[in-house]
This record gives structure tokens, C-alpha cells and sequence, in this order.
């Protein structure tokens, strides 16, 4: 709305001129003498006694309203896991200001190598509210707002360590996917302003969700994204969370922030405030992965390359030939992960019982099948031992005292392994 003009009131100018008697002269006098003295006083700082001045106290500034900006995933895959960011809003402007932990340049020289090896920078960024939800109205994500019920202190206390936080020296952190990401540093901002609070009430509750658990819900709707994570993801992945922990995903935070208790005992969430729709495919729900499914298809195709023994030799050769090459880069890639990046969650992976870079030594004992040939004694050597390796697999994931959610890669690729090793140990006898 444009400014008014205020209307004052008009002074009259009728019959007063030239009209002015003495005494009403000197008591003009006298005002505009004490107003002059009042000026002059006002600008050397000085306040004259008992003025109302004196004993007026400062005003002081209205405090911040802080709110957590929730999105719903994106379809690309890096928005799989959704965002969220703080809201800083000045009730005397309507001004507000997103600080977003979720920036990155894929244009920085060693931006690949960071990102392969663990050490990604992402940085906080001061965004304004309108500029931050371009990119999500234009994707048709949800965003909503979750106003807190914080005092003038703690909000003034988000908003001055937010704005620090923000300058370009201390913007960049070590990202790490599950551990600190975006979401984490929205959580450890609000934590800090309620003295440690909110993670006493989150931390000595669970509900028994696992990282893999979270990881590969959000990553169903891209299934090279699912096996992705299900393959890479070690052990460590496979340890029941914290609901403190669970809000590395912006939606679990948001369930956290919701059950909260303020320092005064009031619900710290006062408001959920909509304000775009999502108009993309909801955030997925969790299904069960039945292990005894992929049992069947692995004892299916054992079963069928003891049959195709008998007759086409060539041709299982031609199968076995691919599966042990990408078995064994597969292998070599979780090798890699384990001894040569900072990714804690892939460390000690249990399926490398299953995919096994020792597949690549047999790979000239099925090529000498190819060509009509018996496949040797040392492949079929190898094959014994790629299967009691994977037998070995089995039996830790039923000793292990932090056992790895893998039944299921278990249950498909065993059966094959064994009957690969008796399909050599066949065709040398032949």
C-alpha cells in the first residue's frame, strides 16, 4: 500500500496581523527563548531535568519470529532425502531470510575427487524467503512453514548466530550425508538456542529405524539409487537410530520438532503454516525387503545353470563370463570405499563375501569353456573358495555381533556361487 498524506490541520490567518499587543509580544519571546534553549541542549546530548525525556526508556527492537522451512523431495537424486532450512522474519518489515546449509558447486576443480572420497564442502547461504522458493514452485515441491514458540532471547539468539554462521569465512562445513547434512545443522541451530533441550528429548528415544532403513525408503523411487545404497552401506548403517539421529531426514525432524516441549513446557511448534502444494509424487513409505523372494530366484538360477550344463556349457560360460567381471568390480569398488574414502557407513561391507574381486582370477577358466575346453584345475579351485567365502558370509551375518541387513543379497547370490563351483568342478571331470 502506497503512503498517505496526513492532513493538518490549517492555521487561521484572519484578523491577527498587526494585531499582537506587548505583553502577548514578550510571552512569545520568552516561549521561543526556552524552545531555542531546548534544541541547543537536545544537540550538545544533554536532556534537561524533569524533562519526560529523561525517564522514557529505550524502545526496544521487536524480536525475530523463527520458523523451520520444510520441502518435500524432489525426483532428481540428490533431493531424494527433501530440505529444509531456518526462517528469519522481521515482524516490523515482513522481511525474511532462508539460511539454507544445502549449497554446493559442482564447478569447483576437485569437486568429483571431494565427492568420491567423502570430503564434499557444502556452505550456509542467506537467502531471501522469496528467492529460496523459486527453484521449489517451479519442481512442484511442498514447502511449509513450522513457526516456533521461542522467547525474544532465543529467537535473537538464532537469528545473531545464523547471520555469523552465514559470513563467507565461516559458511563452508565437511559434509556428511547421514551425520551432517543440511538437516542436522537446521536441528543443532535450534538445539543451541533451547540449551540442549531438544536433543534430551530426542536422544534417549528411537523407534528402532536403522540409517539403511531411512536411506533406501527415500531412495526407492529410483531404483539404481535403492541398489546403490543396499550394496554400499556397511554394518554401521545397520544400527538402530536415535529419534536425535533420524532427524539427518528433514521430515523426521520436522515429527521430532512437533513433539517438542519450549522452556516453558509449551509445545515448541505454534504454527504449521502451508505454502506451496506439492504437486509431484509424495514422499515414499518403507517396504519390506523378503529375503525368502530372493532366495527363490537364487535357487531358480542355480537350478537352471545345472540344467543348461548338460547341454549348452558354452552358453553358461557366456552367462558366468559378465556376472564375475561385474561381481568383481563391484567387489573392488567396496574395497575401495572401506580402505580409500572417509564414508564410515560403507566401511567393513559384509557383501564382500558375495561380490568377490577373486571372481576376476577364474574369469580365464570360463573363457577356456568358451572356446571347448576343460576349465583347469585353478579356476575351479577359485570357485570353491568364491563360495565358501560367500557360506562364510551367511555364517557371520549369524554370529556377528553387529549383524548386516544383507539376508536378502544372501539368499539370491549363495545358491549361484555353489552352483558355479560344482558346474567347474563338472566340466574338468568331463
Amino acid at each position: 500500500m502506497r503512503d498517505a498524506a496526513i492532513p493538518f490541520p490549517a492555521l487561521s490567518a484572519t484578523g491577527t496581523r498587526g494585531r499582537v499587543n506587548r505583553s502577548t509580544r514578550w510571552l512569545l519571546l520568552a516561549v521561543l527563548w526556552l524552545v531555542s534553549l531546548g534544541a541547543l541542549a537536545q544537540g550538545a546530548g544533554i536532556t534537561p531535568a524533569g524533562s519526560a525525556q529523561a525517564h522514557a526508556p529505550a524502545t526496544a527492537e521487536p524480536a525475530p519470529r523463527i520458523g523451520i522451512m520444510m520441502m518435500q523431495p524432489g525426483e532428481i537424486f540428490w533431493e531424494r532425502f527433501g530440505h529444509d532450512s531456518v526462517l528469519v522474519a522481521d515482524p516490523r518489515t515482513g522481511e525474511a531470510i532462508s539460511y539454507n546449509f544445502g549449497f554446493f558447486d559442482p564447478s569447483e576443480p576437485d569437486f568429483i575427487a571431494r565427492f568420491v572420497r567423502g570430503d564434499m564442502r557444502y556452505r550456509l547461504a542467506a537467502v531471501p524467503y522469496a528467492d529460496d522458493l523459486v527453484l521449489y514452485r517451479e519442481e512442484g515441491r511442498g514447502v511449509d512453514v513450522l513457526w516456533l514458540d521461542l522467547d525474544d532471547a532465543q529467537a535473537r539468539e538464532v537469528a545473531t548466530a545464523l547471520a555469523e554462521n552465514a559470513r563467507p569465512e565461516n559458511a563452508f562445513y565437511r559434509y556428511d550425508y547421514f551425520k551432517d547434512n543440511c538437516s542436522t545443522r537446521v536441528r543443532d541451530a535450534i538445539d543451541r538456542a533451547l540449551q540442549g533441550r531438544l536433543k534430551q528429548q530426542a536422544l534417549g528415544r528411537s523407534q528402532g529405524l536403522s540409517w539403511r532403513d531411512e536411506a533406501l525408503r527415500l531412495a526407492s523411487p529410483a531404483p539404481w539409487m535403492w541398489l546403490g545404497f543396499d550394496l554400499g552401506l556397511g554394518p554401521a548403517a545397520d544400527q538402530p537410530m536415535t529419534l536425535w539421529e533420524q532427524a539427518f531426514v528433514p521430515r523426521r525432524l520436522a515429527d521430532i520438532l512437533v513433539e517438542t516441549k519450549n522452556s516453558h513446557g509449551q509445545p515448541l511448534v505454534r504454527e504449521r503454516q502451508p505454502i506451496l502444494e506439492h504437486r509431484i509424487a509424495p514422499e515414499p513409505d518403507a517396504h519390506p525387503v523378503r529375503w525368502w523372494l530372493w532366495g527363490l530366484w537364487g535357487i531358480a538360477t542355480a537350478f537352471a545353470l545345472a540344467r543348461l550344463d548338460v547341454r549348452k556349457p558354452r552358453l553358461v560360460a557366456a552367462l558366468v563370463l559378465p556376472f564375475w567381471l561385474l561381481s568383481g568390480a563391484l567387489g573392488a569398488l567396496l574395497l575401495f570405499l572401506w580402505f580409500g574414502t572417509a564414508h564410515v557407513m560403507a566401511w567393513a561391507n559384509h557383501n564382500l563375501f558375495l561380490l568377490n574381486p577373486l571372481a576376476w582370477l577364474a574369469l580365464p577358466g570360463a573363457w577356456r569353456v568358451l572356446r571347448g575346453r576343460a576349465p583347469g584345475r585353478w579356476a575351479a579351485l577359485v570357485t570353491v573358495a568364491i563360495a565358501a567365502c560367500a557360506g562364510a558370509g551367511l555364517l557371520l551375518r549369524w554370529v556377528s555381533a553387529q549383524p548386516q541387513a544383507n539376508m536378502h543379497w544372501i539368499a539370491l547370490l549363495l545358491p549361484v556361487h555353489v552352483a558355479i563351483a560344482w558346474w567347474f568342478a563338472q566340466r574338468n571331470r568331463a
